[in-house]
């Protein structure tokens, strides 16, 4: 089985006070684009977010075709490793995408290799740059999550932390423009990114 883990429980501060999770995104909630863009290459889906926006995130999600289940942030704001890691535990997979809930042009077709470039590691990463995409990436849930709680107990908050603790493979740019462009890892941050994706929407 494969699980999508959309990572959600960030609190948006470039964008403003609104969660941009659920922000209307050319008339649908951003974390529903991103939803069904990957529904169709996983089995289960896991949102990992803080009980603040669960209802919200409930009512984006409703009718998706995937009832998804929730790892709630037991203590907000410990950044992205921690919510990488309660949402792969929240699985029943061997193996979750992680994908940010701020991607609403990720590529289904290039998931779907993603999880096939990891068979037989921990994981797979793009790094299109000198910067690892940890955030569109397929791990191997147990040892991922394992490596996450390591190195929070360590007082390290940076992903690659953890990554460089399990046994992966690089998916390097050459290989990832065989298989889709750019436009999967881009991300809104802000306003001016949020209105420019409308357009293109």
């Amino acid at each position: 089985m494969r699980a999508g883990v959309v990572i959600a429980g960030g609190r948006s501060t470039r964008f403003g006070d609104r969660d941009k999770a659920v922000a209307d995104l050319a008339g649908t909630p951003m974390i529903r684009r991103v939803v069904d863009r990957i529904t169709p290459v996983v089995d289960e889906l896991v949102v990992n977010c803080r009980t603040d926006q669960a209802d919200d995130i409930e009512t984006a999600l409703a009718g998706c075709g995937v009832a998804p289940t929730y790892a709630f942030d037991d203590t907000p704001d410990e950044g992205p490793m921690a919510g990488i890691g309660r949402g792969l535990r929240a699985t029943e997979s061997d193996y979750g995408l992680i994908v940010a809930c701020d991607m609403p042009f990720v590529d289904p077709s290039f998931v779907d290799y993603l999880f096939d470039r990891a068979a037989g590691y921990d994981a797979a990463v793009p790094r299109p740059d000198e910067w690892f995409q940890t955030t569109q990436a397929v791990y191997r849930a147990d040892e991922m999550a394992a490596a996450c709680e390591r190195a929070l107990g360590q007082g390290e908050h940076r992903i690659v932390e953890a990554l460089f603790d399990i046994d992966y493979v690089v998916v390097d740019r050459e290989e990832i423009t065989r298989h889709t462009t750019m436009a999967t890892f881009e991300n809104l941050n802000t306003r001016e990114e949020f209105e420019a994706a409308t357009e293109r929407f």
